[in-house]
């Protein structure tokens, strides 16, 4: 059997209500729901952490964040370790199968050389490897601490390069559309990984994005510009993937690292759980929290030659899971490669996906500067919740039925003690196991 190309389009700080197909009553994203109509759209797919350097590390390794090594926001001082070089992506794991492999785009999993994309397994690499870049200097300002210059971080493989005054969500594309038209006169299968920085903070947008929203208040007409720049980027790939004769046998995953961030520099300085900007839609909770808007995102996935479109799938499901689950649709047998004696967190989702079985996961965890968190069928507890970065919830344990509740506004803590007692042993038995 041929195998299928992959490919994982990333956003950042995109929120669960960001999208049309998602219910968004101010972004316009026609090549998504087009996606997502022809494919599967989930509705309970979730970040492993609610920042953006452990979910991508959880996304690449298929391990929970703290086994991977990756718990917390990365730094970008230059020669920055990350993710551990004992780590193995899936990128590494797809190598011996034949694969040829890129990565566009945000890393933030290392600045070191040890620790990049190509380090990592990517053969290609073009991007930059901190959290965020201003868009069109590809500057890094943010975090440096006192006395530190802002860095440009812009790099082709190891090579620093500038392309100032270009537009990055449009530099990331134009490398993805390239990468795959090389593809029509090669055989061997591709993995691409397109990362893209939008909607995160700096927030900027060409002149024509922003006409297409003039009717929208400045804070929501920049954030649905940047994110229809990414949607244009998207028909783009895909438009390519068809002139190659690719489409058909290539899986896309589009997802989000975490929730929308409440951040001021996202100019979205509101009170309480009302914001301007990003949307988590009807979830509580914003990025770095552990409530479902920081954690639940907005996933689509296709594959025309490989799976009935047209579905929209309500099991639970998470980034930890993509590396076994694309292993297993490209054939390739984790006992048989690097990841021979890596004990994986993620469970392959191909019954599920092929032959619309329930979710393989009991539980799901997550854990975040204190918080704990754990969801089991419908039930969530939260210990310690955040609505962000500072913002503290006024009840220590929090306790939700998302089948009745999945905005999380009702705490059933006090009338379900049992459960309470019972997952919140669960979870920090769970936390205790990761951190050894």
């Amino acid at each position: 059997m041929k195998k299928p190309n992959l490919i994982v389009i990333y956003c950042d700080d995109l929120g669960y209500g960001d999208l049309g197909c998602y219910g968004s009553d101010s972004v316009k994203t026609p090549n998504l729901d087009k996606l997502a109509d022809e494919g599967i759209r989930f509705t309970n797919w979730y970040s492993n952490s609610p920042v953006c350097s452990p979910s991508r590390a959880s996304l690449l390794t298929g391990r929970y964040p703290a086994r991977a090594g990756v718990g917390e926001i990365l730094g970008a001082k230059r020669g920055t370790n990350g993710l551990p070089e004992t780590e193995v992506t899936l990128a590494k794991a797809l190598k011996p199968a034949g694969y040829r492999t890129a990565l566009y785009g945000k890393w933030h999993l290392g600045i070191s050389e040890e620790t990049s994309p190509n380090a990592h397994g990517f053969d290609e690499f073009f991007g930059f490897k901190a959290g965020c870049v201003d868009f069109y200097s590809h500057i890094f300002y943010w975090g440096q601490g006192n006395g530190v210059n802002p860095l440009h971080d812009l790099w082709e493989n190891e090579t620093e390069v500038w392309e100032n005054g270009r537009y990055m969500t449009e530099l990331i594309t134009e490398r993805s559309v390239e990468f795959i038209k090389k593809s029509k006169e090669q055989e061997d299968p591709f993995f691409l990984f397109v990362s893209y920085n939008a909607p995160h903070y700096p927030m900027h947008a060409p002149k024509e994005y922003m006409d297409r929203f003039a009717h929208l208040p400045w804070d929501r007409q920049v954030m649905a510009a940047m994110i229809a720049a990414v949607d244009d980027g998207v028909g783009d790939i895909v438009e390519a993937l068809k002139e190659a004769g690719r489409y058909e046998d290539t899986v896309i995953f589009f997802s989000s690292d975490n929730g929308p961030s409440s951040e001021s520099r996202n100019w979205l300085d509101g009170t309480e759980d009302i914001y301007y900007g990003g949307s988590a839609g009807i979830f509580r909770g914003h990025k770095a929290s552990l409530f479902e808007g920081g954690i639940r995102e907005p996933a689509i996935l296709s594959w025309p030659n490989g799976m009935e479109g047209g579905r929209v799938c309500d099991e639970v499901a998470a980034m930890m899971d993509m590396v076994p689950t694309f292993l297993d649709l490209a054939g390739v047998d984790p006992a048989e490669g690097p990841l021979r004696n890596v004990a994986i967190d993620g469970i392959s989702l191909k019954e599920m996906l092929v032959e619309d079985e329930s979710s393989p996961h009991q539980q799901i965890f997550w854990e975040y500067q204190g918080q704990l968190a754990v969801r089991e069928g419908n039930w969530k507890l939260v210990l310690n919740g955040k609505l962000d970065f500072e913002r503290m919830v006024p009840a220590p344990v929090h306790l939700s039925d998302l089948s009745q509740d999945p905005g999380e506004r009702t705490n059933l803590a006090d009338r379900y003690p049992e459960i309470v007692e019972r997952l919140s042993r669960d979870v920090r038995a769970w936390y205790d196991e990761v951190k050894a």
